[in-house]
């Protein structure tokens, strides 16, 4: 099986890189790619720099340079849903791009013609997922996350968001990994920490906890990967 785990920056897949500690780095398109023998699984690690474009790149070389068929992504977020606090762990059930606006034609916000709103992540590795969680004696939200090419730390955007989508929390690499995984067949799962508030706070708390925030998914992921072998 071959699998590869994502990340937008380089904090979320260092504790993942630390965590396995021997793997050989290859360089293409401007990135590095980190490949290693996991038990039964040959695992590819890598982060794709911030945005959809980036997320968008990455996630297409890990799928046909390097054959990953499933892929989980692991990063940090800004909350949406006041229920969710920094350090919660949230599993995307699916995804959607905020930011894409062709409304003037009559289509909803996060459409366009050939394509749909929202991308619903895989259903069995959800439920590894929420297994992992009630091994771990964690707990594991489920929401919609919504993507877009902006860090929100407005309240007003957020509170537009949260109630045109109906989302739980905002990042800006998500959808765009949904939309190729899908249009290539590969299961994927996207699971965030939060990281912030997505409010006028959210620049000093994203750079207060980017750090621990990331290693609490990638510890969750790793977990998640041992129940998949």
């Amino acid at each position: 099986m071959k699998i590869a785990i994502m990340g937008a920056m380089v904090e979320e897949i260092t504790p993942l890189l630390e965590k396995f500690g021997h793997y050989e780095t290859t360089q293409f398109a401007d990135n590095k790619f980190y490949t290693l023998k996991y038990k039964n699984i040959n695992l590819t690690i890598a982060y794709s720099k911030i945005g959809k474009v980036n997320a968008a790149l990455t996630a297409g070389i890990l799928i046909n340079r390097f054959g990953a068929q499933k892929l989980l992504f692991s990063g940090v977020a800004g909350a949406v849903d006041e229920a969710l606090h920094i350090g919660d762990l949230i599993a995307a059930s699916s995804l959607a791009q905020h930011d894409l606006d062709i409304t003037v034609f009559g289509h909803p916000y996060g459409f366009v013609p050939e394509s749909k709103v929202f991308i619903k992540s895989d259903e069995k590795l959800l439920k590894i997922a929420h297994e992992t969680a009630d091994a771990l004696g964690l707990t594991l939200k489920e929401g919609v996350i919504a993507t877009g090419d902006q860090f929100i730390c407005d309240g007003a955007k957020k509170e537009w968001i949260k109630e045109t989508f109906n989302a739980s929390a905002i990042e800006m690499e998500g959808a765009a990994v949904a939309f190729v995984c899908e249009a290539l067949r590969v299961p994927f799962f996207i699971l965030r920490s939060i990281s912030d508030a997505a409010d006028a706070q959210a620049g000093f708390d994203f750079n207060e906890f980017l750090q621990s925030s990331s290693k609490i998914s990638a510890d969750f992921i790793a977990a998640m990967l041992d129940r998949m072998v």
